[in-house]
Parts: C-alpha cells; sequence; structure tokens
C-alpha cells in the first residue's frame, strides 16, 4: 500500500472517495494535513467512531476518545492517573521483573514464535496489571482485545451474532470487576478509576464496556505490534544492533523509530462538524474524514527517505502513532517505557534476534500487527 500512499501524497493529499465498502470518506495521508485534522478538534469531531467503519446501529460502544470535549476530557482525566508518572515509577520494577522472567524461559538455539511468546505474553501481563485482572485469567484480555477489531468471517468468529456474543461475555465479566471494586476502597487501576469517579460512577452499562475496550486495545496494540517490528527491523540492520548494544542511549531513538515504521494504527476517523476546506478541498459537514496515520509517518516532506529504517533520523517524536491533540495516546509513556526495558534486557542476553521466516501479519485495515514471527535466539558469550 505504501506506494498507493505515495501517490496520493504527491497527487492528491485530500482525496475524496466517492464508493467504498465503507461508504463515502476523505483520505487525508500527508503529515501536514492529518496534524490539521488531529489538532482541530473544533472542526472535525470524532464522534460517532473512530474507525473507517459505521458501528451496528443496534451496537454502539460509546467510549471517550469516540467523544468531544467536555466529556471526553472528563472521562478521559478519570482514569489517566493510572499510566500517569507516579505510576510509572511504581510499575517499572514490576515490569523489569517480568520481562526478565518471561526471557529467561525462553529455549535458545531453536524456532520460537515471537509474538506468542514475548509480545502477547508481556503486554498482557501489563494489561493485567492495569485493570488488577484476575492474573490466571489474563488471556482473555488478549482474546477481547483481537475480537474487538476483528471483521467476522476472517476467523476468531464467523458471524455478527458471534461477534457480538464475545462483546457481551467480556461485559458480563467486567460488570463482576465493577461490583466488587465498589466494595473496595479506591486504587489505581482503570476500574476502580471509572467506579469511583464522579463522572464515571453513573456511566451507562455499554458506555461502560466501550470504555473498557478502548482501554484494552489501546493499552495492547502498539507494544504487541511493535515489540515484534522491532526485533524484524534490527535482523536486517546487524551494525545498528550491535550499535544500541554498545551505546543504550540509543534504545529511546530506536523505540521511537520503530514506532514510526510499524505505525501500529494505520488511521484514525472523523467527522466533519461544519463545512470546512483543507489541502484545497471543500469538505462538508457529515462527511468522514480518515487520517492515514501510515501514509503521514512515511511523508518524505518531514522524514528524509522515509520508507528506510533509521534510528539516528531528525525529528523522531514527530510521528503520528500516537496521535496529536486532545486524543493523543494517553499510555504513550508506558508503551515506550515497556519498549525500552525490554531491549535492555535483550541486548544483555542475545548476540542476535534471527528472523528465520516471513512474519505473518495481521489481516486488518486498523491494526497493523503481527500473528506470527518464527526467531530463533542465539546467546550471548559470557
Amino acid at each position: 500500500m505504501q506506494g498507493e500512499f505515495k501517490r496520493l501524497r504527491e497527487e492528491e493529499p485530500v482525496h475524496y472517495c466517492a464508493d467504498s465498502t465503507m461508504g463515502p470518506y476523505w483520505s487525508v495521508t500527508s503529515h501536514a494535513e492529518i496534524m490539521e485534522v488531529d489538532t482541530s478538534h473544533d472542526i472535525y469531531s470524532s464522534e460517532p467512531t473512530i474507525v473507517i467503519q459505521d458501528e451496528f446501529d443496534d451496537f454502539r460502544l460509546p467510549m471517550f476518545i469516540a467523544m468531544d470535549p467536555p466529556k471526553h476530557d472528563v472521562q478521559r482525566q478519570t482514569v489517566a492517573p493510572t499510566v500517569g508518572p507516579k505510576a510509572l515509577q511504581e510499575f517499572k520494577p514490576i515490569i523489569e521483573e517480568r520481562t526478565r522472567d518471561v526471557l529467561d524461559h525462553l529455549p535458545v538455539g531453536e524456532p520460537i514464535d515471537w509474538v506468542k511468546s514475548v509480545s502477547v505474553e508481556l503486554t498482557t501481563r501489563m494489561l493485567a496489571t492495569l485493570f488488577d485482572f484476575p492474573f490466571e485469567e489474563r488471556s482473555k484480555l488478549t482474546w477481547w482485545s483481537d475480537l474487538t477489531t476483528t471483521i467476522p468471517g476472517q476467523g476468531m468468529v464467523e458471524t455478527d451474532e458471534e461477534w457480538r456474543e464475545g462483546m457481551m461475555e467480556c461485559l458480563q465479566y467486567f460488570i463482576e470487576l465493577w461490583n466488587e471494586r465498589a466494595k473496595e476502597p479506591p486504587a489505581n487501576d482503570f476500574i476502580s478509576r471509572l467506579v469511583y469517579g464522579e463522572n464515571t460512577k453513573d456511566m451507562e452499562t455499554m458506555e461502560y464496556l466501550g470504555n473498557l475496550l478502548l482501554l484494552i486495545v489501546g493499552g495492547n496494540d502498539t507494544t504487541r505490534s511493535t515489540m515484534p517490528a522491532s526485533v524484524f527491523c534490527l535482523d536486517q540492520q546487524p551494525n545498528t544492533y550491535n550499535e544500541i548494544h554498545e551505546n543504550r542511549k540509543l534504545i529511546t531513538q530506536m523505540v521511537s523509530e520503530t514506532i514510526r515504521w510499524q505505525t501500529p494504527l494505520a488511521h484514525m476517523r472523523r467527522t466533519a462538524k461544519v463545512d470546512t476546506e483543507l489541502g484545497g478541498k471543500t469538505i462538508k459537514a457529515g462527511e468522514k474524514v480518515i487520517m492515514w496515520y501510515v501514509s503521514g509517518n512515511r511523508d518524505e516532506s518531514v522524514f528524509e527517505n522515509a520508507n528506510d529504517y533509521d534510528i539516528y533520523r531528525k525529528d523522531l517524536r514527530k510521528h503520528l502513532s500516537f496521535g496529536f491533540g486532545i486524543h493523543r495516546c494517553m499510555g504513550n509513556r508506558l508503551a515506550e517505557l515497556q519498549l525500552k526495558i525490554l531491549w535492555n534486557e535483550l541486548l544483555d542476553r542475545f548476540e542476535r534476534i534471527e528472523v528465520v521466516s516471513e512474519p505473518t501479519r495481521s489481516l486488518s485495515v486498523f491494526v497493523k500487527g503481527y500473528e506470527e514471527m518464527k526467531v530463533i535466539l542465539h546467546p550471548r558469550k559470557r
């Protein structure tokens, strides 16, 4: 798709698609115009949804990322401290301990699936902590995260009805957790903060489910997709791998470059509130506007040789993967922390992480991730 996006950026960065299976919409593919949309919440609304397809008419899931101020602001502020600076200090030793535990139990010298053995395991453990979810049942969180973004008939479930049933099972489980938290003192987990939040304690059931799924997917996909992407890219650049081993300060740059290069969430949608102009085109009130982050992160006017993986490039923080404006990813610092800790531990242990087959990538227009990636771990000589 990068060839098509490059052509759109060069010829028509704000392009109207009049006919598609998702209905008509505007494609915004250049970095500058994406930034304009993302930071103009007074012109472009996040309601009713932030993905290209419309939700089922009878199964709407309100969530604060798909809300405008003031409701967005108060709901986000309610849960944000769970991943705030103080919480990150407390999470750091927990993440370090779990990362060591996972890596120390990996077999070396034989093929393993990096996605299942490392990426899924580490992100699911973190999700369980953020929700104070029963640790022995944490695999449910991965299932619900994948189910949220899947399309019926593509593997996980076959019908819309099965998809709805899975969502309702998630809701029922979390209602029980809500009731448990309501009997306990306030704590720093997402559910407790929703239970005791002045602006969330009386939220409707489907809004509770919508916010749960937002927090599950948001806490899962960036780190889960970037972990294998970083391994894949550094396998292609062994010299860079060695340079990072010798200078651990480069890990921060590597993490940002991987998040840019991978772009874990390919797009976000807005809906025009009023008639407006963008990139010389007139967009009418009510029309869908799709910000293709996956394209903006390869915009050559911002990132020189944008298709290359280059941890030394300038302006790495300009990547769009976390979004900008009021909807900027709430857990971006936690995601970066997890990745930095992982790579410090990897570099201590392994001379090389060899990718031995082409990764299997996610079949999704929204999540840009990996389903499987076989690697062989080569231990570092002590």
